[in-house]
């Protein structure tokens, strides 16, 4: 099964770190960091889990709930966390599902056909609060994720839902945007644009937007 962007996260219940949980209630109108590991104590992903839980402010800050996977059991993850929390400094505060079955890891196409059966690969939803997927990255074995661009991706959605904007190449927050193509009327654009903008080609359009108070 291969998600899309747009499409419903699938709906699971299964036993966590945290006790068992239905993915939807404890979603809530949150954000999800949904992110798998292939395996539990293994090089990469402690570093990961240890990043994710240090950056437990901005996720919050973002509403952002974080909740990893694997298909090693509970208290595998329990072990590992310990190695995690003394290797990484931090708090292991999120829950980690023990997907044994992978009926989650198979739902959300977790399970890549030329790895191991027993082993999900390194992919991250970026799910919104209405459950709809609107990021998805896999990463290889060898290479650990880049947090500070998932951040930026999260910006960037939360910020061109409440705008008639997109967010540009390398684009950071408190950067320029640019203003929609299907606005077309120049009353519209001044109206919705009052701070200015700059008309590079009809196509691309600049703007400021005011920083919130």
């Amino acid at each position: 099964m291969s998600l899309k962007l747009g499409e419903k996260a699938p709906r699971f219940k299964a036993m966590t770190t945290h006790g068992e949980l239905d993915f939807y209630d404890w979603a809530g109108d949150s954000w999800v960091l949904l992110f798998s590991h292939p395996a539990d104590f293994t090089p990469v992903c402690t570093t990961e889990m240890g990043t994710v839980a240090r950056y437990k402010d901005e996720w919050e800050k973002r509403g952002v709930k974080a909740i990893g996977i694997s298909v090693d059991p509970v208290d595998d993850h329990h072990e590992w966390i310990k190695d995690i929390e003394e290797t990484q400094k931090t708090d292991v505060y999120y829950p980690i599902v023990a997907d044994e079955d992978r009926k989650v890891a198979e739902l959300y196409g977790m399970i890549h056909p030329e790895a191991l059966a027993t082993a999900t690969v390194r992919s991250v939803f970026i799910i919104d609060p209405n459950k709809k997927i609107r990021m998805t990255l896999t990463y290889p074995a060898s290479t650990g994720r880049n947090f500070p661009e998932l951040l930026r991706v999260i910006d960037s959605l939360q910020l061109t839902d409440s705008n008639s904007v997109a967010t540009p190449a390398d684009w950071k927050m408190g950067d320029r945007v640019i203003i929609s193509p299907s606005i077309t009327d120049k009353a519209e654009l001044d109206e919705k644009f009052p701070q200015g903008y700059e008309v590079v080609k009809p196509y691309l359009r600049y703007t400021q937007l005011p920083e919130k108070s």
